[in-house]
């Protein structure tokens, strides 16, 4: 039955694709009424790394959507575009000066740390409760306001002006549409993605993914377990009453010392039964799982 599918599914989506399109393509792996949906967005001209969550798991969507991202991003200086990457109606800028590496790697200094960000028009952030491209593509202005984001390091990989390739390990939200789009205003010259690839989020590399092509066979044995979202080592086991007792929302006396804030707690078969807070001497559930 449909419900007996439950874990995380790691994609690598192609070319020309919208994220949503990929879940429709992996729905058809399992069977009918399988609930599936995706852990962070990749644009259409993006490939690389999607995590799907697969039945129960989709209560967990939120943590994998938190982990930390890598993307290797190709831009393009000297040009900017309406959506900030190469799908979009490209203005090139003439009689610019080509910005030196040196230049860049000083520039992209400005843009580590928590920062803050306007996401591209052509985007799923809300405008008044409506979608950002939704309002672009009929022609409205669309007003976003910045946000916080969080940029860990950027590497330049290659530059041979106009094409500038970088490693950009970042944070839950950052757009690297806007990353390419602002870093091309700082530099005088305009800049934007011709190419973008999502290398991993969290521990889930593109290694570890899953091309589109493959039968459902294939597709169901690579499910990870559900406990995944939340850790790389398998989760601490408790007694069934104490997983009863988990599951109706009750806390349970610590057992062991674990090191995280929030971690994943299994019944005595090692099926997921919660998420679970360390306060004091107690574990109190932050996520109760109907079964995984």
């Amino acid at each position: 039955m449909a419900q007996g599918f439950s874990g995380l599914l790691v994609l690598d989506k192609p070319t020309g694709m919208t994220s949503r399109a990929a879940v429709d393509r992996a729905l058809k792996w399992f069977p009918r009424g399988t609930r599936i949906g995706h852990a962070g967005t990749l644009d259409p001209l993006a490939t690389g790394v999607l995590v799907l969550c697969v039945g129960a798991a989709t209560r967990l969507t939120e943590y994998v959507q938190a982990m930390p991202k890598v993307y290797r991003a190709g831009i393009t200086l000297g040009a900017t575009s309406d959506t900030d990457d190469a799908d979009g109606t490209i203005t090139t800028h003439a009689n610019v000066t080509a910005p030196t590496r040196e230049t860049i790697e000083i520039s992209l200094g400005a843009f580590l740390g928590v920062i803050e960000q306007i996401p591209p028009a052509y985007s799923a952030a809300k405008v008044a409760g409506r979608r950002a491209y939704a309002l672009a593509r009929k022609g409205y202005d669309v007003d976003l306001q910045p946000r916080k984001v969080r940029i860990d390091r950027i590497e330049i990989l290659a530059y041979e002006y106009p094409r500038l390739e970088l490693l950009v390990h970042c944070g839950k939200g950052t757009y690297i549409r806007s990353l390419a789009r602002d870093l091309g205003l700082w530099l005088g010259c305009g800049g934007h993605i011709h190419a973008l690839r999502r290398l991993a989020i969290g521990s889930f590399t593109e290694a570890d993914a899953l091309s589109l092509q493959v039968d459902a066979e294939m597709a169901r044995s690579r499910l990870l377990p559900a406990w995944r979202a939340i850790q790389d080592s398998p989760p601490v086991r408790v007694t069934d009453a104490d997983a009863a007792r988990l599951r109706n929302g009750g806390a349970i006396l610590a057992l062991v010392a674990v090191g995280m804030e929030e971690f994943a707690v299994a019944d005595s078969a090692g099926d997921l039964v919660a998420i679970v807070e360390a306060i004091d001497d107690r574990w109190q559930p932050r996520k109760v799982m109907p079964g995984c």
